[in-house]
């Protein structure tokens, strides 16, 4: 049953100006979700030490895309405003290399292609990723939007990350009874994924199902950049905020392996610098309600 007061949302694109005032882009497919004002616990005093102690915050009604930025929106927007990612101008980019056992900089590896030349290219109904910081935040200020902090993403993940209501918080198992409820790694992390959950990589957007509030993806898949600073607990205000030298993830990805990595749940948080591009980080752009 889905929560009162949420409704999907067309994205009025050509009504929408940008945070400096600029006249926003037009043509992106998609569907924003509102979501409502609401006091929410944020951190896990029972999860790992970057996510304690936990507190509530007050935090205003805002929406956020359905799903995460797939392949052809992303394509749309390169292709209209000619715009050149970080990975492709530093012709490399980061990819897990399953026969190595880790982290390898691939030449080429591009939003395109993000397994590098050679190997397939992104499908258009999955999550773009090898896309920065600095590359999210571009395409969002594109259409008058920008990334949710970090907060606001887990306000709307704890109103229920899978079709069913699940939300993943601490213990949390990503599957029952052998149904995977997420795109997450199974096998032997990192040399083996056995895709027992369908996928051994990205999954397109909605694959595993609309969650009550409307969103889909908010747990496994690609991780998801925020605005929000690499802070500890607990958050000042915002406006006290320091600058920070990387910025935070959410959401967990196909790279997260139960057995080592949870980061699926609510609360887990990953980071990165704002130049960053890998081959599991994707985003989804958020935006005010009077915009």
């Amino acid at each position: 049953m889905r929560l009162a007061g949420l409704a999907l949302l067309a994205v009025g694109l050509a009504a929408c100006g940008s945070e400096t005032g600029t006249a926003a882009m037009t043509g992106r497919d998609a569907v924003m979700v509102a979501i409502p004002a609401a006091v929410t616990q944020i951190g896990d005093d029972a999860a790992p030490r970057d996510e304690r102690p936990q507190f509530m915050m007050k935090l205003a009604a805002f929406r956020m895309d359905r799903t995460p930025v797939t392949v052809a929106q992303f394509r749309g927007f390169a292709e209209e405003t000619g715009y050149v990612t970080e990975a492709e101008r530093a012709g490399s980019s980061g990819v897990l290399s399953k026969g190595e056992g880790g982290w390898v900089d691939v030449v080429g590896a591009t939003w395109r292609n993000p397994r590098g030349p050679g190997k397939p290219a992104a499908p258009d109904d999955h999550p773009v990723t090898q896309v920065s910081w600095n590359d999210a935040t571009a395409f969002c200020k594109a259409y008058g939007l920008r990334l949710p902090t970090e907060f606001e993403w887990e306000r709307a993940a704890r109103m229920g990350q899978t079709p069913d209501g699940v939300v993943f918080t601490a213990g949390t198992r990503a599957s029952v009874e052998g149904k995977f409820r997420a795109n997450v790694w199974q096998g032997i992390f990192p040399v083996l994924d056995t895709g027992e959950d369908g996928y051994t990589g990205t999954s397109p957007v909605g694959a595993f199902g609309e969650a009550p509030s409307g969103l889909t993806d908010m747990a496994g898949n690609v991780w998801e950049w925020t605005s929000s600073s690499y802070l500890a607990y607990p958050a000042p205000p915002r406006e006290t905020r320091k600058a920070a030298p990387e910025r935070v993830q959410r959401g967990g990805s196909f790279l997260c392996s139960p057995d080592l990595c949870d980061g699926f749940r609510a609360t887990a948080r990953n980071h990165s610098t704002p130049d960053t591009a890998l081959v599991h980080v994707g985003f989804r752009c958020a935006g005010d309600t009077n915009n």
